[in-house]
């Protein structure tokens, strides 16, 4: 695939400070919101965008001040409606890359329903929630991914809720790309990033960022380059289920359940090869994996091809153009029954 070369003013290619404001990034040191916004601007020349032809849309939260950071169009818009947002401006302007950011509160409590049908629908958008498992911006309340029992201001006795999972809920929707990626492995979120991008349809991408300030440590266990190797596993469409610090062990579908085999066994049958197929259920499989006590998916957990929503717009526009050519807005307004008044 032949991406096209964009130049800035000076007629060179687009770099990560070509897609960098004017404003002072303002989230608290070592937040890793840094980090993701770092990676984004990273993927961002590589998609032969232009920058006028790219939109951030963000609702309510520390993640929705990602628009004020990247030389783009963007609007900073109302708590958990960034979707709502953003499929209106791609029904109106479908040739734009537009992009959706929003965080476990913004986009899983009061935009649930909201982000829900943007997947379902399939509008051609990439939708990155950051999921620190708390409220930052409102000083460490429980959020909707917070686990069971955690303790916060607003649960000094332990949540009670049991959490949503991101993933699970954009499989359950029929996104048709979902995937994950964690906020320090840059290498690996860029790849998800820009695959994210190309994609025609919904992308959704959880992204796992830590708050130091009110969770830290969230995901120590798979954010910590000494001990992720061992607890996660990369979803590489094409490629076999395999990790270890030296890809020594490997994961076998058996037809109903994920089991761990050595790569160092002749007599082992063979790690099981990660395909894009239109099967949720293996997807959810995939996803489950981690309350088995098997390692946590990183990566690609599907992505399939299906009609957006703002080309099945197009065409109902342009068949009712048809059977109507001389149609007008004014001409609707006085059809039918009309008065006037003196």
């Amino acid at each position: 695939m032949s991406i096209a070369v964009e130049l800035n003013e000076e007629g060179r290619p687009l770099s990560k400070e070509s897609f960098a404001s004017d404003q002072e990034v303002r989230w608290c040191p070592g937040c890793g919101d840094y980090a993701i916004l770092a990676s984004v601007q990273k993927v961002l020349p590589e998609l032969g965008i232009k920058r006028e032809n790219t939109v951030f849309i963000s609702g309510i939260g520390c993640s929705s001040r990602f628009p004020y950071y990247l030389n783009t169009y963007g609007f900073h818009t109302i708590h958990g409606r960034a979707p709502t947002i953003a499929t209106g401006l791609k029904i109106a302007r479908p040739e734009l890359s537009v992009w959706v950011i929003t965080g476990d509160g913004d986009g899983l409590s009061i935009g649930t329903n909201h982000l829900l049908h943007l997947m379902r629908r399939n509008v051609d958008v990439t939708i990155l929630l950051f999921n620190n498992r708390i409220y930052g911006l409102t000083k460490g309340q429980y959020s909707p991914t917070s686990e069971k029992g955690k303790k916060t201001k607003t649960t000094p006795m332990g949540s009670v809720d049991e959490p949503f999972d991101p993933v699970h809920l954009a499989l359950a929707a029929g996104c048709s790309f979902v995937a994950r990626g964690i906020d320090v492995d840059s290498k690996g979120l860029q790849k998800v990033l820009f695959e994210a991008a190309k994609h025609k349809g919904t992308s959704f991408v959880e992204i796992y960022q830590n708050c130091n300030v009110f969770n830290d440590g969230a995901f120590t266990q798979i954010s910590d380059r000494s001990l992720r190797a061992v607890n996660t596993i990369t979803l590489n469409p094409g490629h076999p289920l395999v990790f270890g610090q030296n890809n020594d062990k490997g994961l076998h579908f058996d037809g109903e359940n994920f089991n761990v085999i050595s790569m160092h066994d002749e007599n082992a049958v063979e790690a099981t090869v990660h395909q894009n197929t239109s099967s949720i259920a293996m997807a959810i499989k995939l996803n489950e994996m981690p309350q088995l006590g098997l390692p946590v998916p990183i990566g690609i957990f599907r992505a399939v091809e299906r009609p957006t929503y703002e080309e099945e717009i197009a065409s109902q526009v342009s068949h009712a153009k048809l059977r109507q050519s001389d149609a007008s807005l004014d001409s609707l307004l006085r059809s039918g029954k009309t008065w006037t008044i003196s």
